[in-house]
């Protein structure tokens, strides 16, 4: 808007956009969305549509999961940090998006990740994740070490063997003690869990998430039965129990020092349970799989870069991967990158606006 002293700025426009009709405008985007388009063509026709990139779209899952599936999207490079911006937006509640999942899938409990900042239980329950991933540091690049060398062996037998390796179900069950013994120095796979935990956590992880996933089944099937209203928490009790009973045990070190930060011992193992299944675990098992997936369909030549870069690297420090050996892989490195940049384990955030802004 011009000021009185004749300053040149644009005036501010309304953003472009519709949400359509109530209800029906939602589920046909959700269906394009999962469907009709995908995800990449959903976005890129409306933005070419309406001649910008921050526009006024409905986001999945929709009816009858969100309250409000409207939103205005920002889908550049110069708006986007506005979203991590805590003065001007708030994420009570909005980690999976327009919608949060029954807290009968956390014990009851508002973890961490849909608290906003502003909320004090979320500064207590940081401080306890970071604490631990402190006294734990040095603990990580052995853990990773052991778990993945031995899968790696598995993959070149299997490969041997038959030809074709299942890396996804054996990254599943690496990942899972890898991030068990990594964070508490306890593989669950060596507890009452057994091999079940991968499937346990998987299983719960689909109850939180399957609003916003597709199966490949039929869409007549699939989008009333994912998409529309949510899935019995009360189905995955056990599984949950199965592994609170885990954490509970191999966390108790770090359950001492939730206690001391005035956290209840109860709500610190929900949150520790959650952030090691959900964010670590759940990010692993769909990175790896993703980035291996990009660096195969790259082509010889960067394959070749790549093992000649690595092994000279690991070689230089002795035999083995070192935090030290991995700072010297300038290439490997801009692949993980790269990779990470074209598929982001999470790939949008939901926050409001505070009524300030």
């Amino acid at each position: 808007m011009a000021s009185s002293e004749g300053s040149s700025a644009a005036a501010p426009r309304p953003v472009p956009g519709s949400y359509g009709l109530p209800v029906i405008g939602a589920v046909r985007d959700r269906l394009d969305f999962y469907y009709f388009q995908g995800q990449d063509k959903y976005f890129e026709s409306r933005v070419e549509r309406y001649g910008s990139t921050v526009i006024r779209i409905n986001v999945p899952p929709g009816p009858f999961m969100a309250r409000d599936p409207r939103v205005v999207a920002v889908l550049d490079a110069k708006s986007f940090p506005v979203l991590f911006d805590v003065d001007k937006v708030e994420k009570r509640d909005l980690f999976t998006g327009t919608y949060m999942p029954s807290t009968s899938l956390t014990g009851g409990y508002r973890v961490c990740s849909y608290l906003d900042p502003s909320e004090p239980t979320h500064a207590k329950v940081k401080q306890l994740l970071f604490s631990l991933l402190h006294s734990r540091k040095d603990a990580v690049v052995p853990a990773f070490r052991a778990n993945f060398s031995s899968l790696l062996d598995t993959v070149e037998s299997q490969l041997a063997k038959g030809g074709k390796a299942e890396f996804n179900k054996l990254n599943d069950a690496t990942s899972f003690d890898f991030i068990g013994d990594a964070y508490f120095g306890v593989r669950p796979s060596t507890t009452d869990l057994g091999s079940g935990g991968p499937t346990k956590a998987a299983k719960w992880l689909l109850w939180q998430l399957h609003p916003l996933v597709t199966l490949d089944l039929p869409m007549i099937v699939e989008d009333p039965l994912l998409h529309t209203v949510p899935l019995p928490p009360c189905l995955v009790r056990g599984d949950y129990k199965a592994l609170y009973k885990y954490f509970s045990a191999a966390a108790s070190p770090a359950l001492d020092a939730a206690e001391g930060l005035g956290l209840p011992r109860e709500e610190a193992c929900h949150n520790l349970l959650f952030a090691t299944t959900f964010n670590s675990y759940g990010g692993l098992k769909v990175l790896f799989p993703g980035l291996l997936a990009r660096v195969a369909e790259a082509g010889e030549k960067l394959h070749r870069r790549l093992a000649a870069e690595i092994r000279a690297a690991v070689a230089d420090a002795g035999g083995k991967v070192t935090v030290a050996a991995v700072e010297k892989m300038e290439l490997t490195k801009s692949a993980v990158w790269e990779a990470m940049r074209l598929d982001p384990p999470v790939s949008s955030s939901t926050p409001t606006p505070r009524p300030t802004c």
